[in-house]
């Protein structure tokens, strides 16, 4: 089949967090010999910010890490419909983009299309900005993909879309795997953005405090920290080491001994069955997980034998010490998390579920 993506953005994955699955779809899509072909707006703001933050150099790296990707760039409002979508089989919008390009998709669809149109869900705003997700005009789209069970019956019952589909995000394991060549030379490492204040109480309980309290080695990257979350990890004897290239955090996993989940908090009050990505990379890169709470109400993993639940930072601390000193029930913990992921949360899974979908359309 001719695909057709729209994204945000393929080459950045500056405060995009969503950069790895989209990238391991296009990737186990071309692996399968389909015809793909992605697009994204010319100076969208997060290949922006990390031209701005961090020059050329990580362009020249997305290159080598994934040389069969390539992008499209077209200059905003929109590309030539006519001229991108010609032959197209499928087209998968995410929902990054801007609501007018996803009007006029739309609209191309009803008048022209001979292909599958469906949008891709991945954030809260569903339930957190409603208002925001009205902007989005789907009328003439075929239907939605929802990375989430509860998501996939807002969308019906809202009447945004007569369809929808339950499709999570999923761990892709060409890149995300283990690395046991990379010594564990320090303790924690936490990946992620601090989160415009959805997480920052919970990040001071499951993360901040008890490195401090334990006095453990500890790493954090990610971007858009503000100066006082930074003094509060200086504090904590935390090493903060900025923006890091996604398909390189296996091997800063794999140079830490375990690492934690902390979700953010629309997430878990209302958008239960939604891990987001971070816990596909650890697992499927063989690290031990300690999540703070969250419900896993579709049953993706095992808590307990995936990974371990801390209800609070005591328990944290509890977890994280028997962890870093029992190094059999480490790796047993790491183990069943990966044959977790491979058995079920793997891109490739993702790309059967979707074709699948494209048969029943």
């Amino acid at each position: 089949m001719k695909i057709v993506l729209f994204y945000h953005s393929l080459l950045s994955d500056w405060n995009h967090g969503n950069a790895h699955f989209l990238r391991g779809i296009a990737t186990e899509l071309v692996e399968r010999g389909h015809q793909v072909a992605i697009h994204e707006p010319r100076g969208n703001w997060s290949l922006t910010n990390l031209r701005a933050e961090q020059g050329e150099q990580p362009l020249r790296d997305f290159a080598a890490a994934y040389p069969r990707l390539t992008t499209n760039f077209y200059e905003p409002p929109s590309p030539d419909l006519a001229a991108t979508l010609e032959g197209a089989d499928l087209v998968l919008v995410h929902e990054w983009n801007d609501p007018a390009l996803v009007r006029q998709i739309g609209q191309h669809h009803a008048t022209d299309g001979g292909y599958y149109l469906l949008f891709h869900d991945t954030h809260h705003r569903a339930v957190s900005a409603p208002a925001e997700m009205e902007r989005f005009d789907l009328q003439h789209y075929d239907g939605v993909l929802a990375y989430g069970e509860i998501l996939h019956e807002l969308y019906l019952r809202q009447g945004w879309s007569e369809r929808a589909w339950t499709w999570h995000e999923a761990a892709d394991t060409r890149v995300f795997r283990p690395r046991p060549e990379i010594r564990r030379e320090r303790d924690l490492v936490w990946i992620g953005n601090w989160g415009d204040d959805e997480r920052s109480a919970e990040l001071r309980e499951f993360l901040v405090e008890p490195v401090r309290k334990l006095k453990l080695t500890a790493t954090v990257h990610g971007v858009r920290y503000p100066e006082q979350a930074r003094a509060e990890l200086d504090a904590a004897g935390i090493e903060f080491r900025g923006w890091l290239p996604n398909f390189r955090a296996p091997e800063v996993f794999a140079a830490h001994k375990v690492t934690v989940h902390v979700p953010r908090r629309p997430y878990v009050e209302a958008l239960p069955g939604i891990p987001t990505i971070r816990p596909f990379e650890a697992l499927a890169s063989g690290i031990p997980l300690i999540s703070a709470p969250w419900n896993d109400c579709e049953n993706l993993f095992t808590p307990g034998e995936d990974f371990l639940i801390a209800r609070d930072g005591r328990e944290m601390q509890r977890h994280l010490r028997a962890l870093l000193s029992d190094k059999a029930m480490a790796r047993e913990l790491a183990e069943h998390g990966r044959r977790t992921i491979l058995a079920r949360h793997t891109c490739a899974h993702r790309v059967d579920q979707l074709l699948a979908i494209v048969r029943q359309l």
